[in-house]
């Protein structure tokens, strides 16, 4: 019998079907997830006036990019100001990524590596305290900044941020850790390596996929996150946070809606380019090391 005319057995059915219903929920799952951002795109480039005539179509019949120059514009030249925002939210994401990478690293080395009392549970300890909602924190950490002269202030931001982020990173890193082979980092502590040059020259390398998705972890929250700006940075405006300028733009009856998706492109976009390249880099980074035997 040939081969197009075998007898269609269960197990021929079963992955003929789910042949076909793979490829149904990844079309599903793809137009869910990437709908949104498209029709937030096309609603940032089209005419308000083709919009309020027309408010079902989906492609514009002209686009524009008016929205983003109002949105990109400086405020004294008639804009809403978006590159300072955008300027102060990279500044606080980007000091959040390293000083938490610089205080988490050698935390969760220490609780991967080193054998003290308590061990076992500290790192339990450190995602206990992520638990915690944030509004449980802000008020105490409101009063604390304001105490210390710090509200208003970026830096205030980044602490406020550092807090927030260490607890989770250390327990990340440590899982990680904890695969590394220990025979590589002896064998480079027989090589005269002592434990920050092992760290630096062997652990760090061989995690390199762990600390790029813990550091775009960390920037996505830095980026996006707009509960503690508002506590902190309400006041002043130079300092306000692109997540904070979205919010104006989202509670005015003045701003149209074409603007208030350029404002949104321009807060995901960043956080997308970032995404895909990291994906790259992951891929990367996954086999640039291994144990030789």
């Amino acid at each position: 019998m040939s081969a197009s005319r075998r007898p269609w057995t269960r197990d021929r059915a079963e992955r003929a079907v789910f042949g076909v219903l793979r490829w149904v929920v990844i079309g599903g799952l793809v137009l869910a997830t990437a709908f949104p951002f498209l029709y937030m795109v096309t609603l940032s480039v089209r005419d308000v006036q083709d919009l309020i005539l027309n408010p079902g179509r989906l492609l514009p019949s002209r686009i524009t990019l008016d929205t983003y120059r109002e949105v990109l514009t400086p405020e004294e030249s008639g804009g809403q100001g978006f590159l300072v925002f955008m300027r102060n939210s990279a500044l606080v994401a980007t000091a959040s990524v390293a000083l938490t990478l610089a205080v988490s690293i050698p935390g969760a080395y220490a609780v991967a590596r080193l054998r003290f009392f308590g061990r076992r549970q500290v790192h339990f300890l450190f995602l206990a305290v992520y638990l915690f909602p944030a509004i449980v924190t802000a008020i105490p950490l409101f009063v604390f900044f304001t105490m210390a002269g710090l509200r208003g202030s970026l830096p205030g931001l980044v602490l406020v941020y550092i807090s927030q982020t260490v607890p989770v990173t250390v327990y990340m890193l440590r899982s990680h850790f904890e695969t590394v082979p220990a025979s590589v980092e002896e064998a480079a502590a027989i090589d005269g390596c002592g434990r920050l040059a092992t760290i630096w020259r062997v652990t760090l390398p061989l995690s390199t996929p762990a600390l790029m998705a813990t550091a775009l972890y960390i920037f996505m929250i830095a980026w996006n996150e707009f509960l503690f700006a508002l506590l902190f940075l309400v006041e002043r405006r130079e300092s306000w946070t692109v997540s904070l300028g979205l919010s104006q733009l989202a509670g005015s009856i003045e701003i149209p809606t074409t603007v208030l998706m350029a404002g949104s492109v321009v807060l995901t976009l960043p956080i997308v380019i970032l995404f895909f390249a990291g994906e790259r880099l992951l891929t990367e980074g996954l086999t640039a090391g291994a144990e030789k035997g």
